[in-house]
């Protein structure tokens, strides 16, 4: 049994050391394969027999860089917390941002309200601090609407 075992372990361990290549044809096709390109592709060695990472170019000259050092899962988790954290603050700027705007425009239209109150040129009512009713003349009104134009101009951009 142990010798069937070893046996079936030396020929799973024998394909780890094949290099695999990616390479474009002359017609754009994307090829997958253990063995060598033609020397006129485009190659990209995604694993080598070596177990270094690297690409060919077009030369036939391999480029190895040293791989970088995997990130611990410590490493992932901040990583992962300053992620969500910064999408956060962007989420609730944007609302912020939102909410002020929502509520400009909804002064705006208050304003635009009021203005058009006054312009009707009903009798305007006010009721002051003790409840008493007062109407206003038409130089208070005036004062008004210019002071509802104002606030129209200043608002509604």
């Amino acid at each position: 049994m142990s010798k069937f075992l070893l046996i079936l372990l030396m020929l799973a361990s024998a394909n780890t050391f094949a290099a695999i290549s990616k390479w474009v044809d002359a017609q754009g096709r994307v090829h997958y394969s253990d063995q060598p390109p033609p020397p006129e592709a485009r190659a990209e060695t995604l694993r080598s027999a070596s177990g270094t990472e690297g690409t060919v170019g077009t030369s036939g000259v391999t480029a190895t860089s040293a791989p970088a050092a995997p990130k611990t899962i410590a490493e992932r988790e901040a990583e992962l917390k300053k992620a969500q954290q910064a999408k956060q603050e962007a989420a609730d700027k944007a609302a912020q941002k939102q909410a002020a705007t929502d509520a400009v425009k909804a002064s705006c239209t208050n304003a635009q309200q009021n203005l058009s109150n006054l312009q009707a040129g009903g009798r305007m009512v006010e009721i002051d601090a003790n409840g008493e009713r007062s109407y206003l003349d038409d130089k208070q009104r005036q004062q008004r609407i210019e002071k509802a134009q104002q606030e129209i101009s200043n608002l509604c951009k």
